[in-house]
């Protein structure tokens, strides 16, 4: 097995894992949307008048949508739908009068989920000059020979990635960084649970180590549930299937930079 996946499940299991990653990822709900005073009004009014298809058009103006459909994302992208589909809409309003306009507003407003939350935070911590070096940016990183970490979007890293190195996978990145005199690439992901939207999580930092005829060090950068020693798929698929990959925590990410 890869030492950085048996580190990683040492740390995870005989360490205070929990709060040390806290300092990677501080997941702390936001507060409330804030709602456009003028479009809750349009909410309001449409709701009180049983309007259905102004009601359903003004709740569509919102962030977040009150309730769970599979048709939403329909009627968002062509809002011109709500029109010709009259028994959808009345199916829609239904539910949101069960409601009421109190729980509806709530609804409207509430946080963002967590998971939606944490994307950018591993960026956050580096640039608190985690890994022992502030990150710079893409002019400064291609300028130096030295360590450095990039700062800069997936997209940029990305193409950067493709240009000099060689990468060729249509998945943005999370690091790009240079120790040694070697590139080092990957993806970073806190995975919350198994099954579902979480493997698929898992699946993309895999396929981006996967990739083939890389000029660079790859590395799969995930904490959570994964090491968490259980017959989940991926527990096994770290100790087995892809025992021999550079995957490890965040937490231990500075050690393994500095020893290539």
């Amino acid at each position: 097995m890869n030492k950085w996946i048996e580190y990683s499940i040492k740390y995870a299991n005989q360490r205070s894992y929990l709060d040390d990653l806290f300092k990677v990822y501080p997941t702390i709900p936001e507060g409330i949307r804030d709602i456009d005073e003028q479009k809750w009004l349009d909410v309001e009014k449409a709701f009180k008048r049983k309007n259905n298809k102004a009601l359903i058009l003004s709740l569509l103006k919102l962030d977040l949508f009150p309730i769970k459909d599979s048709y939403i994302a329909y009627l968002r992208r062509d809002p011109k739908s709500v029109e010709r589909n009259p028994q959808t809409i009345n199916r829609l309003c239904g539910r949101i009068y069960e409601l009421g306009l109190l729980k509806l507003y709530e609804r409207c407003s509430e946080p963002k989920e967590t998971n939606r939350q944490i994307g950018p935070l591993f960026k956050d911590w580096i640039r608190t000059k985690a890994l022992g070096i502030k990150p710079v940016s893409l002019q400064k990183f291609i300028s130096t020979e030295s360590n450095a970490i990039l700062d800069a979007s997936d997209a940029q890293m990305m193409d950067f990635a493709r240009e000099k190195l060689n990468y060729k996978h249509n998945k943005g990145l999370d690091f790009v960084a240079r120790f040694n005199g070697k590139y080092v690439i990957g993806e970073a992901k806190f995975l919350t649970d198994v099954g579902g939207h979480q493997n698929a999580q898992f699946n993309d930092a895999i396929s981006t180590i996967s990739t083939p005829r890389v000029k660079a060090v790859k590395v799969a950068i995930l904490d959570g549930v994964l090491y968490i020693p259980s017959n989940n798929k991926m527990y096994k698929s770290i100790t087995q299937t892809y025992s021999d990959k550079n995957i490890m925590s965040a937490l231990v990410l500075r050690d393994f930079l500095y020893q290539i």
